[in-house]
């Protein structure tokens, strides 16, 4: 199956934009200084299609996951063996395609052209596999997700045991980052994220409303007072989310930003909640990172009235790759999942916040 679809899709490989195996790119281009490949040498020989797939799977891996080792991991088999099956791959195309440094790796022009090539006919080989297993009505394969720390924390993990139980033969591999990843590059066949999503190449679903809290210790309150409005905020000191730009991190209704006395920030969303719980400071965080908190009277809500409009969790992919059936169906379950009001928010915010989503 893998040496029929593999040489299908050398056949057909010179359609595709960037033709990084043939001769009038690797002159051009200078890739290829030991032998010029025709459009199908790289997949000629059946008897080695499985070792030039893993190579070209090694490749993708150690570029998605930033080097060597963590590619290695990915993939589970030794360092060695990752670093073995590149320098195959370079020995082979007469090309370097990573330069190294004790700090980083980074592709060289030849490299990226490989990657990207790599990338549509890996991505190729999986949909007809896919293709081929999905006759039988069961999903199967690994889904790569990437979501934000705390949101994967509090509201992914709890949830995914029942896809995981209705698709035995699906996998998850969920990435917790806060950071924005490059889907393609990387890897990653879908993304959560908390954002008014900006025009892109993104196609995205929304799963569900994202509320945040103004939110404070009972005993920072009880010696500095409770606030009233936003610009009273300017007598307690503020633990930012470091993520996010602070103007946009302290905006209330109405665009009102208040001067707060930021002395200290995380990375990361729980950190910000326990350094509010151990009163360190006022905080601006999603109601689903502190809503136990709240109900367990470790924290407490200020300023409810004057919150800032909520915003959009959504789902994304790229367009420009197949999305497997197993990926979709992993969307619809999201939606489905944390369809209506969001559990966290049952009964803790009441009725003065705002409901319409921010624009």
């Amino acid at each position: 199956m893998l040496a029929i679809v593999l040489s299908s899709i050398a056949r057909t490989s010179a359609k595709l934009p960037l033709s990084v195996f043939s001769k009038s790119y690797s002159s051009k281009h200078n890739l290829f200084s030991k032998r010029e490949l025709d459009d199908t040498a790289f997949f000629a020989h059946n008897e080695t299609m499985s070792d030039r797939f893993e190579a070209l799977q090694a490749l993708i891996t150690v570029v998605s996951e930033g080097g060597f080792s963590a590619g290695a991991k990915r993939l589970g088999i030794a360092k060695s063996a990752v670093s073995r099956r590149i320098r195959d791959l370079e020995d082979r195309l007469g090309a370097r395609l990573f330069d190294r440094t004790t700090r980083q790796i980074q592709l060289t022009e030849a490299g990226r052209a490989l990657h990207e090539r790599a990338v549509v006919l890996l991505a190729a080989l999986e949909e007809a596999e896919e293709a081929a297993s999905s006759a039988s009505g069961e999903l199967k394969g690994g889904i790569r997700v990437a979501a934000p720390v705390s949101f994967a924390v509090h509201c992914l993990a709890p949830a995914v045991g029942q896809f995981l139980e209705r698709h035995p033969d699906v996998s998850l591999s969920i990435d917790t980052d806060d950071r924005m990843v490059d889907l393609v590059r990387d890897g990653f066949d879908l993304a959560t994220r908390i954002a008014q999503l900006p025009d892109s190449s993104l196609i995205a679903r929304r799963l569900v409303i994202i509320r945040h809290a103004c939110v404070a210790s009972p005993a920072l309150l009880e010696h500095l007072g409770t606030p009233q409005k936003p610009d009273d905020l300017s007598r307690f000191p503020g633990i930012v989310y470091s993520n996010r730009e602070e103007a946009s991190y302290w905006k209330f209704a109405n665009d009102v930003v208040p001067s707060v006395n930021t002395r200290l920030d995380f990375a990361n969303g729980d950190a910000v909640r326990e350094a509010a719980i151990a009163g360190l400071g006022v905080a601006m965080l999603p109601t689903f990172i502190v809503h136990d908190a709240v109900r367990s009277g470790a924290l407490s809500i200020v300023l409810a009235k004057h919150m800032r409009p909520p915003i959009a969790m959504y789902a994304v992919h790229p367009s420009t790759r197949h999305q497997s059936a197993r990926a979709r169906a992993f969307i619809d379950f999201l939606v489905d999942t944390f369809r209506g009001e969001p559990p966290w928010d049952r009964g803790l915010l009441g009725d003065g916040t705002a409901d319409e989503l921010s624009t």
